[in-house]
């Protein structure tokens, strides 16, 4: 039953990308209106995925590739929605759909297979720490998406042949402000899914730190954030500098969630 919902999800949120790039290429108000409707059943629909999804498995699902990149591409959708109730960004929903969509389509190929936890995860950490964690780099992924977009602006503007681009995304400073709030949230969500998760570690292997290649490149992708933040609330950093730190910024945060499993190995490969 869970599967037969993510696929229904998936199939909603490609209606959902369909709909947003035909309003990305019209800019009609009423096509707008109706993507957001659709994308938002979307997310209803993988809501009850994912809690269906916890009573047939008996544990919180994000302890597979599957659920780890469903879960993932749900934190995006709902950190997209509750931005987008408070602050309006032109278009930001296009290119979120089109992430949640590539997300859905990763998760549809990976195993769906629903398998006894191992006791390490055998802990009510479990729900906390990786649900924490994976918000976290929800909002890291909405600020990704605003760099990518700041700098696809940044050049139609300095290229002053204004194309297609140029009247379809935000302003300058608009990007720049969304950059600013998902970091103000991402960033703080980020640090506490680290401390949860060394708290966990002593609990379960008996010691906060292991060097885990895992744990190594979640340290180092939060010195990246953690400069990125000083620069831009204590030095004033802003523009084209720091929507590339975050487009970089967020390439460690993938490689940290799947990179590791495939290429690293260590203590934390059951979840791959």
């Amino acid at each position: 039953m869970s599967y037969l919902l993510f696929q229904i999800s998936l199939v909603v949120y490609f209606a959902a990308m369909s709909t947003y790039v035909v309003f990305f290429l019209s800019q009609k108000n009423n096509v707008r209106q109706i993507a957001r409707k659709i994308f938002l059943a979307g997310g209803l629909l993988h809501t009850l995925n994912i809690i269906t999804r916890y009573l047939e498995a008996g544990h919180t699902p994000i302890t597979s590739q599957h659920e780890t990149v469903s879960f993932f591409a749900w934190a995006i959708v709902w950190c997209y929605l509750s931005f987008r109730w408070r602050y309006t960004v032109k278009n930001l929903g296009t290119f979120v759909s089109v992430m949640t969509v590539i997300l859905m389509f990763i998760a549809a190929l990976a195993s769906r297979e629903i398998l006894p936890l191992v006791p390490a995860l055998q802990s009510w950490w479990l729900p906390f720490h990786a649900s924490v964690s994976i918000v976290a780099d929800g909002f890291l992924a909405l600020a990704c998406i605003g760099g990518i977009m700041y700098l696809l602006q940044e050049r139609e503007i300095k290229r002053k042949r204004f194309g297609m681009f140029y009247s379809r995304l935000p302003s300058l400073d608009a990007l720049d402000k969304l950059n600013h709030h998902c970091l103000s949230v991402g960033f703080p969500l980020l640090t506490l899914g680290i401390i949860t998760g060394s708290i966990w570690a002593k609990q379960a292997w008996g010691a906060y730190w292991h060097w885990d290649p895992k744990e190594t490149w979640s340290l180092i992708t939060w010195f990246l954030y953690a400069a990125l933040v000083h620069q831009r609330f204590t030095v004033g950093w802003r523009g084209r500098p720091a929507a590339i730190m975050t487009i970089v910024a967020f390439l460690a945060v993938l490689f940290t969630l799947w990179g590791v499993n495939y290429l690293l190995g260590g203590i934390h490969t059951y979840a791959s």
